[in-house]
């Protein structure tokens, strides 16, 4: 891998940090917004589906025209929308007006992943991918292992003061959009593949190919299947099991550490035996970790942090296996639309799945959670409907990347 190659990772992993922690953080801050806002588990659903569904809309309608352009400009531009909505995250008071923030930041974050995506499949080839992809997908377990934890003790610092995250988030990105745009080269080679075309011809070319609606069906039914658990587990662990506030950030600590090594790990192992086998042992051994989160009794701190970094590990190798798969589906000239639609149906998985979770689940005036075990049962039923969907859509794709 050149320098160069190493700096536009650098930079796009860094990127899907802040991205990946501006969603990732309003979770475990769901112990500081419900007693704040006086709202229910099914209202909190609201605001963190609210991200993810203004996110597939977004990424639908830009779909049918980021092939036009340079990749970099529209990741640029994106970056800017989103975080303009992040920093007003931190200078809301009300309910109300931090939903419209979570959907303003949404509808630029939904361009920013499928682009990120996008720019490494133009730039690496499917052999070197897995590589290439684990280390932006790592980005996911920095901010576990760096992001969350500091932001949670943030808030901390500033007497339970939940904004301090979101400023701090949009601080990053700040000094980050300079960078990029001085580093990071037009990735224009696309527009020379290809001649533009009618949206509702885009749509037709896109998903006119059965086994490309079903990789889209596949990306969101394994997003669902992570998300349905992910919304609840922090009020679960503290209201529900009694660890206390402090111990959270040591939780995602632990998860993400190990998330950010078996990533790299993962990856590699993945360019040499092969996309698809990872991926299906990451799921298989998710079917039992799942219910091992949702309806864990007490036990010691050592032993929830082990669930949670085998919990984190695996989710990372099912993501990055399953993006370098469906990023070989169409061509090069049509890979960024279908990215952009990859993404959108990702992003609408996960805020349905974020919506059923909170009609499923509620809590009381304690704060204590019920069903929440019920989730892990239909997680369970939805990563076994990808993995079997993953056997036969992708059965060839590694064969066919081996060099005659």
């Amino acid at each position: 891998m050149t320098r160069q190659e190493r700096i536009i990772l650098f930079l796009l992993a860094s990127l899907n940090f802040t991205h990946f922690l501006d969603f990732m953080i309003i979770m475990p801050l769901s112990n500081y917004l419900i007693p704040y806002f006086s709202i229910s588990a099914k209202d909190f659903s609201f605001l963190v589906s609210s991200y993810s569904i203004s996110a597939a809309v977004s990424g639908f309608f830009t779909a049918f025209i980021v092939d036009r352009f340079d990749r970099k400009k529209v990741l640029v531009w994106s970056y800017i929308g989103f975080m303009a909505g992040t920093i007003a995250c931190g200078f809301t008071n009300s309910f109300s007006m931090l939903l419209i923030a979570r959907i303003v930041a949404g509808l630029f974050g939904g361009i920013i992943g499928a682009q990120v995506m996008a720019i490494i499949a133009d730039t690496f080839s499917y052999e070197r991918r897995g590589k290439a992809m684990s280390s932006v997908t790592a980005s996911f377990a920095v901010a576990s292992v760096i992001g969350v934890p500091f932001s949670m003790r943030l808030t901390e610092w500033f007497h339970g003061d939940w904004h301090a995250p979101f400023l701090l988030v949009g601080g990053v990105g700040l000094l980050m959009l300079p960078l990029v745009i001085r580093y990071v080269p037009p990735i224009a080679t696309h527009l020379q593949q290809g001649a533009r075309r009618s949206p509702l011809d885009l749509l037709q070319t896109l998903l006119s190919h059965p086994g490309r609606r079903s990789a889209l069906l596949f990306s969101c039914l394994l997003m669902m299947g992570h998300f349905l658990i992910i919304p609840f587990i922090t009020p679960f662990l503290e209201f529900n099991r009694g660890y206390h506030k402090s111990l959270i950030p040591v939780i995602y600590l632990a998860g993400g550490s190990a998330s950010l090594i078996g990533t790299f790990i993962l990856g590699r192992l993945s360019d040499r035996k092969g996309k698809l086998p990872v991926f299906s042992a990451c799921v298989l051994l998710s079917l039992v970790m799942v219910p091992l989160i949702t309806s864990m009794p007490i036990v010691p701190l050592p032993v929830v942090l082990g669930f949670f970094a085998l919990l984190f590990i695996l989710a990372a190798g099912r993501a990055l296996t399953a993006q370098a798969m469906i990023s070989e589906i169409v061509p090069p000239e049509q890979r960024g639309s279908f990215m952009s639609f990859n993404g959108c149906v990702q992003q609408a998985g996960t805020g349905i799945a974020s919506l059923i979770a909170g009609y499923v689940v509620y809590n009381d005036s304690s704060g204590r959670l019920y069903h929440y075990d019920w989730l892990g049962y239909l997680s369970i039923a939805v990563l076994l409907v990808s993995l079997l969907m993953a056997r036969r859509l992708f059965a060839g794709s590694d064969a066919r990347s081996v060099p005659a």
